[in-house]
């Protein structure tokens, strides 16, 4: 697969196309493209992806291919969630009064999540990092 291809399939897929940046890829004319997406590029020789977040790339994965870039592309972009469990009354409430508290605490487990993520070697194939 190279990535005219993969640009094809996440259209078929339906993933939005804000979500990454893939160069040659269209995407949706005109639209915004949100700051934080992944991306997929060639960096001397080899192909990388990535994640941009508030304007910062951080290499996640290098591949000595584009075939196999694009397949761990793809399979991030399309990877289905399990789907979120009820809330109780008590996450229900917290939610209604708390929301300023919940980002500042979301805001510093992404921080630390970053902070781990750039100590670790970016790994090829044999295992993948999710940016969550």
């Amino acid at each position: 697969m190279d990535r005219h291809q993969l640009c094809e399939a996440l259209s078929a897929a339906g993933v939005p196309a804000g979500l990454y940046e893939i160069a040659d890829c269209p995407g949706s004319p005109g639209a915004p493209r949100p700051e934080d997406r992944l991306y997929l590029e060639e960096q001397a020789g080899e192909w990388v992806v990535g994640v941009q977040q508030r304007g910062t790339r951080t290499v996640l994965e290098r591949f000595p291919d584009e075939d196999h870039a694009c397949r761990s592309l793809f399979a991030e972009l399309t990877e289905q969630a399990p789907p979120p469990s009820p809330l109780t009354p008590e996450e229900t409430q917290e939610l209604l009064y708390d929301s300023e508290g919940i980002q500042r605490r979301a805001r510093e487990q992404l921080a630390r999540a970053l902070e781990a993520a750039a100590r670790q070697p970016p790994r090829g194939d044999a295992g993948r990092h999710r940016p969550r």
